[in-house]
């Protein structure tokens, strides 16, 4: 009897500070069921390429990129590749020319068009890779590529010039809308009548095309791990479904980011929509 009243009060002991901890995110499965970051990490030491899906305003998101880049290049050295959305092609050059110091670094930020919080939140992870010789690609395309297909749709990218075309994937471009990412977006709230088809489609040229520079520079044994918002992982669908129609033989793990008001039981809305799910606290600051 003593014996039970005591394992009772360190049960309720334990309990009790555990829901009095306030830890900024937790990692959940596939499933929704919480695992340890190293689990996560062990796993996806074997991917070929790995999708990290961030909030572009998070901390979490971009402090747990710097570490999972760190972690990894610890396992895979000169096999790791990083790559990002928030880089674009035609800007590769400039990208190789400061990685290999033959410009200084205010040069290179003064010629990239960098997005407004690159110096808080991807800054880090360019210069990881500069500190370490590792290989970085600007995946996205060029932004007036997808203002022109968003204009006059994929058969526009045809009038293009060969230069052009060398920061576009194969055309024509598959497509496929009646994925839910696109589909989707034809539905959404507050845009009234200005979402025409091409509108989704505009989301698809950055689709294809990281998933094309992705591939560019991936062969069997490297690891690439891509950074982009979780909109272009989410469900499997967006970089992940034009790997898959290219490779479908590719091991890839995604990464999504969430935020709710409780962060010890992943909402159902927030299950399945990734690998693993970073759920972060909604009271979390942002970067921008």
């Amino acid at each position: 009897m003593l014996k039970n009243s005591l394992l009772s009060i360190v049960l309720l002991f334990v309990f009790t500070a555990f829901k009095a901890d306030k830890p900024a995110y937790l990692l959940f499965n596939k499933a929704g069921e919480k695992v340890k970051y190293e689990k996560m990490l062990n796993q996806m030491e074997a991917a070929d390429i790995i999708l990290f899906g961030e909030s572009h305003n998070n901390p979490i998101s971009h402090w747990l990129q710097l570490e999972l880049t760190k972690d990894l290049f610890e396992r895979k050295g000169a096999q790791l590749v990083l790559g990002a959305e928030m880089l674009e092609n035609d800007n590769q050059v400039i990208l190789d020319e400061y990685l290999d110091s033959l410009i200084s670094q205010s040069t290179f930020e003064k010629e990239m068009r960098l997005w407004p919080n690159y110096k808080t939140d991807y800054k880090p992870l360019v210069e990881f890779a500069n500190k370490n010789r590792l290989k970085f690609v600007a995946t996205n395309v060029p932004r007036r590529y997808a203002s022109l297909v968003n204009k006059k749709g994929f058969e526009a990218l045809e009038e293009l010039s060969d230069e052009a075309r060398t920061f576009l994937p194969p055309l024509p471009i598959s497509y496929d809308s009646t994925l839910n990412c696109y589909e989707s977006m034809m539905h959404m709230e507050g845009m009234g009548n200005h979402i025409t088809p091409n509108f989704p489609k505009s989301q698809a040229i950055k689709d294809a095309t990281m998933a094309h520079f992705i591939l560019e520079n991936w062969s069997q044994g490297k690891l690439f791990l891509h950074f982009h918002g979780s909109y272009h992982s989410e469900n499997f669908e967006s970089i992940y479904w034009y790997l898959k129609q290219e490779k479908p033989d590719l091991k890839i793990f995604t990464i999504h980011t969430s935020s709710q008001k409780n962060v010890f039981e992943l909402e159902k809305e927030n299950k399945g929509k990734a690998d693993f799910t970073i759920c972060v606290d909604e009271d979390m600051t942002s970067t921008q």
